[in-house]
């Protein structure tokens, strides 16, 4: 069979268990995966074991730290630790600047917490401010979307960008740099568009849609310092961009040199699962004796937080053993025929991100769309050199293509309308064209440092 058309059955299969059958969309991928499998060349009898094989080869790349990165935000959201943030970014800018500060806030806290639980817990603070300056509800609350939306999308280790530093052999520390690299200027004009949809629009202060009560801040005298709560975020980043360095200067260094044995320490350190250990214990340390927990209770908090992301791993890895078998079915060569040789890198980055555009349309997931486009992508590349530019880029511009349209199929979209009391018009009117914007022009920065600073 010819690999486009095992390529067309597959996307179907994806697409049609998730948007048409409404099945999780690890049951979607792992199916998809098998009968792409099936259909590729190979020997019979090793068709499902080839499966499981890349489906373990990928959750051990990223199990470990989506499991770690829930442990952490988790605890970090009870100790109060988040809440500190966000008061220490608004003390910082002023009232003034109240919605550069949420959005800040927003941006730093989603790098290890998932983007729903910085939105519930930024949004009272968004009512508090438009209370004390009775205007720009609105405002502050695309703020805070826009600060959490596009680290969550483009910055390791939320599951997305993770799985595609792993699936495009990225190391983590230089997909942390590229994407808060191109996370920047998207977050900026989100930014601008926040102050300029509450122009037009005007929306005052509304009752959420959840009914439930808004919960009780915490009290200064209750949070933990603001170093220590910075700790859990700024440690993984900076030890694994550390290695990343380290590792980069040292690389043309002469063997058994003090520069090469400095790097091999470092190299341990900023293994991007030990940072992320080491985060999670001082999490952990901070929210036991924060809020003064018996072991017992910390360790059902963990618990908690690991069974909630459990699922996130069982999808990523499912994504990689799709990705795998289009591999297998020789996708890569067949699609490669159709791009001309000298555009090919181009057009791939153009190509992932509209693959990730069209999957958020059709089920809703910016993370799912990710997987499934980083792994078909992967799939077309014969090798990363013969891309003319650094991957790093090809992942940003897949990430930020999957947050072009997200409407009512989207997760993001109803945590947003109900946590603010916005209709679904309204919804539709301000944060479905945010978020387009935004990752539009996160793939067009990613389209112009591969061409202006390739780093190939």
């Amino acid at each position: 069979m010819h690999p486009l058309l095992i390529l067309g059955i597959g996307i179907t299969i994806v697409i049609g268990m998730i948007v048409v059958l409404r099945i999780n969309a690890f049951i979607a991928l792992i199916s998809a995966a098998l009968v792409v499998s099936m259909l590729a060349p190979g020997p019979l009898a090793e068709k499902v074991i080839r499966v499981a094989d890349a489906f373990g080869q990928t959750a051990g790349k990223i199990g470990i730290v989506i499991a770690l990165a829930v442990v952490i935000g988790k605890c970090m959201m009870d100790s109060g630790a988040a809440d500190r943030v966000v008061r220490a970014f608004l003390s910082l800018l002023g009232e003034k600047r109240s919605a550069t500060a949420l959005m800040a806030s927003g941006y730093v806290l989603a790098v290890p917490v998932f983007f729903d639980t910085v939105f519930y817990l930024l949004v009272p603070l968004a009512r508090s401010m438009t209370r004390r300056t009775g205007k720009h509800y609105l405002k502050y609350a695309l703020a805070i979307a826009a600060g959490g939306v596009i680290t969550h999308s483009l910055v390791p280790p939320t599951p997305g960008p993770l799985f595609m530093a792993a699936n495009l052999g990225i190391d983590v520390g230089v997909m942390i740099i590229a994407g808060a690299l191109v996370a920047l200027p998207a977050a900026f004009i989100g930014m601008l568009l926040a102050g300029w949809f509450d122009r037009r629009m005007n929306i005052p202060l509304r009752p959420t849609g959840t009914g439930e009560a808004e919960p009780e801040p915490f009290d200064d005298s209750e949070l933990p310092p603001l170093w220590i709560s910075l700790l859990p975020i700024l440690l993984p980043v900076v030890l694994i961009s550390t290695g990343t360095i380290v590792k980069t200067i040292a690389k043309d260094a002469a063997e058994g040199s003090s520069l090469r044995h400095f790097a091999d320490v470092v190299a341990v350190l900023g293994n991007v699962n030990l940072a992320m250990l080491l985060a999670t214990a001082i999490a952990m340390w901070m929210l036991k004796s924060k809020r003064q927990l018996t072991l017992a209770r910390l360790s059902k908090v963990v618990e908690v937080s690991l069974m909630s992301g459990g699922i996130v791993i069982l999808i990523t890895a499912a994504g990689g053993a799709f990705g795998a078998m289009l591999e297998a079915a020789d996708v890569g060569s067949a699609i490669g025929e159709l791009v001309p040789g000298d555009s090919g890198g181009i057009v791939l980055l153009i190509l992932g991100a509209v693959i990730a555009s069209v999957m958020k349309i059709a089920q809703g997931s910016g993370t799912v769309a990710m997987i499934t486009a980083s792994s078909m992508v992967a799939a077309m590349i014969p090798s990363t050199e013969s891309l003319g530019y650094h991957p790093a880029y090809l992942a940003t511009a897949i990430g930020g293509g999957s947050m072009i349209c997200s409407w009512m199929n989207d997760s993001g979209f109803w945590i947003f309308v109900k946590m603010t009391g916005l209709t679904e018009a309204e919804g539709l009117k301000s944060w479905t064209p945010l978020l387009a914007i935004m990752g539009l022009a996160a793939v067009v920065v990613s389209l112009i440092l591969a061409v202006v600073l390739p780093l190939a």
